[in-house]
């Protein structure tokens, strides 16, 4: 039987959060603008975290919703699942009942926050498999103008603040997924909401960065 519902979520510190981070999620790296950090426990230790913090492109991402409220009474009304992170000690299915427990959490101890967005990065990662499973609508599907590999071999997010050296490094080929959870139900999408199928319709479907159809993955 599944050990999934044993799994225990609470809010962690920022230093554990970033250093599990740095280990286990894709890029390797944390978000510095995270602000809410949640860790999965299960048997006592610790083998999954999320991170919530503010959109760095926060000024257009906030159209994104209609809360009835302006946008500056709206500010503070949403965030950004940043980062998220699990090594392979939790069950199946765990990824999608440790986000519905944080969005829970924050239902409740922070009415304020709306709605959530998030980015699933097709061209290292997928195309957001455990988003569409926790509820959340699918409003983008973008080729990928941003990640880059470096001569090193890594991969950076490329944008007007990076310090990163950019030099002889390749634009990754792939697309980012844009997804978005509605916290409080009486807010309304502004976006088209795509339907699932339009990811094989695009050819765009992705698992751990290589190419799959959603319809293959499902079958199998």
């Amino acid at each position: 039987m599944s050990r999934v519902k044993e799994i225990i979520v609470k809010v962690i510190d920022a230093k554990t959060a970033n250093e599990f981070c740095k280990i286990y999620h894709y890029s390797g790296s944390f978000v510095m603008n995270s602000v809410l950090h949640f860790g999965c426990f299960l048997d006592g230790k610790l083998h999954g975290i999320l991170q919530y913090g503010n959109s760095i492109d926060k000024r257009n991402c906030i159209v994104f919703v209609d809360t009835g409220m302006t946008i500056n009474e709206g500010w503070n009304s949403f965030l950004e699942l940043n980062r998220m992170a699990f090594d392979d000690y939790l069950p199946k299915y765990s990824e999608s009942r440790c986000i519905a427990i944080t969005i829970k959490l924050i239902r409740k101890h922070a009415p304020q926050i709306k709605w959530i967005l998030s980015y699933a990065d097709g061209t290292q990662c997928g195309d957001g498999t455990i988003y569409r499973a926790s509820g959340f609508q699918l409003c983008g599907i973008n080729k990928n103008s941003t990640i880059y590999e470096l001569p090193n071999g890594k991969s950076k997010a490329k944008h007007g603040t990076s310090k990163v050296d950019f030099t002889g490094a390749k634009r990754k080929e792939g697309n980012q997924f844009r997804y978005i959870y509605l916290v409080d139900k009486a807010c309304k999408i502004t976006l088209d909401i795509i339907p699932f199928s339009k990811i094989d319709e695009l050819n765009a479907g992705m698992y751990k960065g290589q190419r799959i159809k959603v319809s293959e993955r499902s079958k199998q």
